[in-house]
């Protein structure tokens, strides 16, 4: 007779998981082009500094050693750059894994978690990994609507997500509407601030003085955009100790490799390279916002490393990224963040911006 076997179906996740719609990446490859100017995942066209790159080889000589786990050095230097307490600091593998720690830490089966009606898609997975129901706010002319987040919290609201600048739209929330939020949420929820294009934004410190005045407000920063690490996979955040000793709880003990924490921390202490990227995005964000508005393609102000550039119909926005394309360049089509009649397109250097307009003035028919 032949052996029982065990059945499948049997196997069951955890409730929440097949819910989960697959994050998908933007586009790095074009088919009948070798030189392919991506613009697609915000990255920095600068690269990273020079000094990360010469820590990152300097750490060849010690693959064999394990990294320590607590990430002092890493904490220290974030810290002294940001002006933050190094012991209310949690390092990850990218600000994703920040995230997840705080959803597994504060979410489960019965709890909402708040998101916005475009923001950033990460959030519902994360929320439905945990068991968790994913509410979604509806944001007004691509911003988020702080009253409409407070309407939607209940007594089952665990956590808020909000991107600022959000992604992909890269409108901000400001920062009496922030105060407002953070005062009027629930001592039992948290406001979970995502930083990960704060740098871009003049003058912000990404939420790092609200995580001061209220005890359930949580920021994550990330080394993948300004810093230009996302190949290495390295974020943070910052919160009250109690928080911080939480997720320090789920956190795999060595998360992060010693390449990893070396390039980050020069990285981070290379302040005039940070402060050289900032200032080329906004000089050429604003200029390719302007030129794009005045061929008739809408644009809101962008705080971030890309913009979001409006069409008149989802069939223009899909022949607008065909021309693109063409050209061999890559953007980032929207239309899974409810914007079927955008293009996010990624601010590169001064030659790829001029490049951008000039596929996009041909095909709009303007000079």
């Amino acid at each position: 007779m032949p052996e029982d076997r065990p059945r499948t179906d049997a196997i069951r996740p955890q409730p929440g998981i097949m819910e989960i719609a697959l994050y998908v990446s933007g586009e790095s490859k074009l088919a009948g082009h070798t030189d392919v100017l991506k613009l697609s995942s915000n990255e920095n066209p600068y690269g990273a500094s020079p000094k990360a790159q010469a820590a990152f080889a300097a750490a060849a000589g010690n693959l064999h050693r394990y990294p320590n786990t607590d990430h002092a050095g890493l904490r220290a230097a974030i810290g002294e750059i940001h002006g933050l307490d190094p012991d209310r600091i949690i390092c990850g593998v990218g600000s994703d894994e920040v995230l997840q720690f705080i959803t597994q830490s504060y979410a489960g089966p019965g709890d909402e978690v708040i998101t916005t009606e475009h923001g950033f898609s990460m959030y519902p997975i994360l929320a439905h990994a945990a068991g968790a129901v994913p509410v979604e706010v509806r944001e007004v002319g691509r911003r988020i609507d702080v009253d409409a987040i407070l309407a939607a919290v209940t007594e089952r609201t665990r956590i808020v997500f909000i991107a600022n600048p959000a992604n992909p739209t890269g409108t901000m929330v400001g920062e009496a509407a922030l105060h407002r939020l953070a005062a009027g949420l629930p001592e039992t929820a948290l406001l979970v601030l995502d930083g990960a294009y704060a740098e871009f934004a003049e003058g912000f410190d990404g939420g790092a003085s609200l995580v001061d005045t209220y005890p359930n407000v949580v920021m994550t920063r990330t080394f993948s955009k300004i810093h230009g690490l996302g190949g290495l996979r390295i974020g943070w955040g910052y919160a009250r100790r109690e928080v911080i000793d939480v997720l320090n709880r789920v956190r795999q003990p060595f998360n992060l490799s010693v390449a990893q924490m070396d390039a980050a921390e020069a990285a981070i202490r290379d302040v005039g390279f940070t402060r050289f990227c900032a200032t080329e995005n906004a000089k050429w964000r604003d200029f390719l916002r302007q030129a794009l508005v005045q061929m008739g393609i809408g644009c809101d102000e962008s705080f971030a490393n890309f913009i979001l550039a409006r069409f008149a119909s989802p069939e223009e926005a899909d022949a607008a990224d065909q021309a693109l394309k063409a050209d061999g360049i890559l953007v980032r089509k929207v239309a899974g963040y409810k914007l079927p009649n955008c293009l996010r397109i990624t601010i590169g250097d001064e030659d790829a911006c001029r490049r951008i307009i000039g596929v996009l003035a041909a095909f709009k028919g303007v000079r």
